[in-house]
């Protein structure tokens, strides 16, 4: 597989097509890869985004739209919630989960919103495909309004054995495999490949608050593998 941009390891329109390829199997390859965890993940999300009834949401990168789905349910029936996304495949999918949510197709590099239009903007799992990891926080950042937050939900590499070592092994060969069984085991080596050239959860705060943010943290849960972070965006004047 050929080498590309820091956050990951594809150019944006190999990951995509490769999007748009594994919709079908990443529902089931989620389930299995977290043993059902990544529901529980998102709601913690959700929890640092602190919106509630009546918010306007935007999630990126929204794939299969779970974290979009969870924001649904907090923000209610007087709420939005618009879940964006570059993979046709991925939004057809969220689509016919359901329907109070707005799906649209748009690149988190490019977003078509204008300035400070939402209450919180989150990305669960896909910051780290951005083909320009600085220039997707600032587009965050750029749509939030201002007092709002900015939520980023990933999996990020332990350092203490023995869950980093586990986690080089199940990472490095398990979840290939697993790939190769699912059918596509070049997106499932994709995955480990992404995760290590990801910042992490230090440096990934830095960087959020380079990009306008301020108020900045992080919480590890699963035993240091998943990191999600949140910043506010400053109030004017």
């Amino acid at each position: 597989m050929p080498d590309g941009p820091v956050s990951g390891t594809l150019e944006e329109p190999q990951v995509q097509a490769m999007f748009d390829r594994i919709a079908g199997v990443y529902d089931r390859m989620n389930s299995v890869m977290t043993a059902g965890l990544h529901h529980h993940w998102r709601r913690r999300a959700v929890d640092l985004a602190q919106v509630g009834a009546g918010a306007d949401v935007l999630d990126v990168a929204t794939g299969t739209g779970d974290l979009a789905i969870e924001l649904a349910n907090r923000v209610g029936a007087g709420g939005r919630v618009i879940g964006s996304d570059f993979s046709h495949g991925m939004l057809d999918l969220a689509r016919d989960k359901d329907s109070r949510i707005s799906w649209e197709w748009a690149n988190a590099l490019d977003l078509p919103y204008a300035d400070g239009c939402f209450d919180a903007v989150t990305v669960g799992f896909g910051a780290r495909n951005f083909s320009e990891l600085d220039a997707g926080l600032r587009e965050m950042t750029r749509v939030t309004r201002p007092g709002g937050h900015v939520v980023v939900l990933e999996i990020t590499t332990p350092t203490r054995p023995p869950l980093s070592t586990f986690f080089r092994a199940w990472f490095d060969r398990v979840v290939p495999l697993i790939g190769r069984l699912a059918g596509d085991s070049d997106a499932y080596t994709y995955l480990p490949s992404s995760v290590k050239r990801f910042p992490g959860p230090h440096e990934l705060a830095q960087r959020l608050a380079e990009a306008g943010l301020d108020e900045v943290h992080y919480l590890l849960t699963a035993g240091g593998i998943i990191a999600i972070h949140a910043g506010r965006k400053p109030l004017e004047g």
